[in-house]
């Protein structure tokens, strides 16, 4: 194997010599340049969390529930675009898609730039300009994909949970540095006026070089893999298992959770706590982000399924804390109650992560059992293809928590004047993904015996 091939064509990361020869560089360097190209993508995708927050001070006339919208947005977008990037990746490659889905985050960044610099700009089309920022929601589930073919399987749990995480951080990146780059005439390409001192426009030139940079890496250090290529007829066959189904709901409580609280957190704390600076936001998705490996790991030490269930259970409890400190007007506990719900959805995020390869093996080996090892390196090569296009279609049904939270949010407080009844909801959500989690995968009496096998297998 060549030191850097555009296509490895012999990858073999269950083979422990391969692994311990070249294999295990060759991840490591593809992992690290994913890892930068998801983080861009991820900050972009929640530009607009902020730039929201600010759009009334630089004279936009838009009504609280218009701006939870222009939060919303991204959110549904970037759900929907993970479906064809989940496949991109064993189409096209994944070092050709992710130059791809980085250079094209230009389009968000500058129209966003051009247009916040525009008061008079009607809602419709700001609601469409904030739309293209889901296009670096989309970056997750091709980087996810591509992953997870280059790591054997006992540490997929890790090196999934370290890429998630890498990006998750890019939501706290630019919940940070966003607020105080708007206060800077550094970077001032239209030469706009600022309002109040805030320059609106920086938010989305402060992205145009890392996206350069993470266009450049992927250009010269990452890699393809001829073994990940699949049609995506034989990808298409996850749609049929009742597992891809399970799995994308329950993520939709531990990723959809982790993404619409971000997306929501500013804009719900200017409206619950308007003597409270939204600077402070960026706390709740880096310790979500950083409490993902730590999901990962302890799926891979205990088991995906238990982690998930307990998680569930904390994030149900968090919750409730959450719904008290509001109804009393209490910051510090609100806010302490938040940053524990973002840990949980954080840890949430890698058990479930970590759960989907290990049923797709399972289930992938059960049926080729006492048939040889041929039959169970096909079993094997088949579920790798399975899992790998089934993290993407999951992370995109996850995704729509990043729609619907901040929707949630924002109808909850036009009808009733408070977050309440939309936190009740997800109150009530939570439990039933705890039930379905032991129902499918803690039961030892599960339905049939491919799916006790689960159970005994702790997935």
């Amino acid at each position: 194997m060549t030191t850097n091939p555009k296509w490895i064509s012999d990858w073999r990361p269950e083979d422990e010599a391969f692994w311990n020869a070249t294999g295990k560089t060759v991840a490591r360097r593809n992992l690290i340049w994913s890892i930068v190209a998801e983080h861009i993508g991820f900050s972009v995708w929640l530009i607009w969390s902020i730039v929201s927050t600010k759009l009334p001070q630089a004279g936009f006339h838009y009504t609280t529930d218009q701006l939870f919208q222009l939060v919303a947005v991204p959110g549904l977008i970037g759900a929907f675009i993970r479906f064809p990037y989940t496949f991109a990746v064993t189409t096209f490659g994944g070092r050709n898609w992710t130059i791809f889905s980085a250079a094209i985050l230009f389009i968000p960044t500058l129209s966003l730039a051009y247009f916040v610099s525009q008061p008079d700009t009607p809602f419709w089309l700001m609601l469409l300009v904030a739309s293209t920022a889901g296009l670096g929601g989309g970056n997750f589930a091709s980087s996810m994909t591509n992953i997870s073919f280059f790591f054997p399987d006992r540490m997929k749990g890790w090196a999934l949970g370290l890429n998630a995480a890498g990006g998750n951080i890019g939501v706290s990146s630019v919940q940070l540095l966003t607020p105080i780059l708007m206060t800077l005439a550094v970077i001032n390409l239209f030469q706009a006026t600022p309002v109040e001192g805030v320059y609106l426009q920086n938010a989305g030139l402060m992205w145009v070089l890392p996206i350069a940079i993470a266009v450049f890496g992927a250009v010269f250090f990452m890699n393809n893999l001829t073994s990940a290529k699949s049609s995506v007829k034989n990808q298409l066959a996850i749609v049929k298992r009742r597992h891809t189904w399970i799995m994308a709901y329950l993520y939709i409580g531990t990723f959809g959770s982790f993404i619409g609280y971000s997306a929501a957190f500013p804009l719900l704390i200017k409206t619950q706590f308007p003597q409270i600076t939204i600077a402070i936001a960026f706390l709740g998705p880096l310790v979500g982000s950083l409490s993902r490996p730590l999901g990962g790991w302890l799926a891979d030490k205990v088991g995906g399924s238990i982690i998930t269930f307990w998680n569930f259970i904390a994030m149900a409890a968090a919750t409730i804390g959450v719904l008290y400190f509001v109804g009393q007007k209490d910051f510090i506990g609100f806010l302490a109650m938040f940053l524990i719900l973002f840990v949980t959805t954080g840890i949430g995020n890698g058990s479930t992560y970590r759960m989907i390869p290990s049923i797709f093996r399972e289930e992938n080996l059960f049926k080729v059992r006492g048939k040889g090892d041929a039959a169970r390196a096909v079993a094997l090569k088949t579920a790798s293809i399975e899992s790998g296009a089934a993290v993407g279609f999951i992370g995109a049904i996850g995704a729509v928590g990043g729609y619907l939270i901040p929707t949630g949010f924002g109808k909850s407080i036009a009808l009733t004047g408070g977050p309440q009844l939309a936190l009740a909801i997800y109150l009530i959500f939570y439990a039933s993904c705890l039930g379905i989690t032991w129902w499918f995968y803690l039961r030892r009496s599960a339905q049939g015996e491919a799916a006790g096998s689960l159970a005994e297998a702790r997935v």
